[in-house]
């Protein structure tokens, strides 16, 4: 009754250097989403301030454990916010 799982095709291993430009990317992000949230929350009316304040903990929490997994791998935080700053510049 059982069937083997059968892959189709052969998943991709990431390099180190994806790796470490796949948490920069997340990194980047996540502080977007969690100034959106404190924006947000700012304005915010009744049972909106509730949603905002989860929001604001949560993307805090995201953040906080993305950056600690950029210091395991060597990441800098200037590197992070040098390619911020480019990739606004370039928008």
């Amino acid at each position: 009754m059982e069937e083997d799982f059968v892959k189709e095709y052969k998943i991709k291993e990431l390099t180190a250097k994806d790796k470490d430009k796949d948490i920069i990317k997340n990194v980047i992000k996540a502080k977007a989403e969690l100034e959106c949230a404190i924006n947000n929350f700012e304005y915010a009316e009744n049972d909106l301030i509730d949603y905002f304040s989860y929001q604001i903990k949560a993307n805090q929490a995201k953040l906080d454990y993305l950056l600690k997994k950029a210091k395991k791998r060597g990441i800098l935080l200037s590197m992070i916010e040098e390619i911020e700053m480019k990739t606004k510049k370039a928008m």
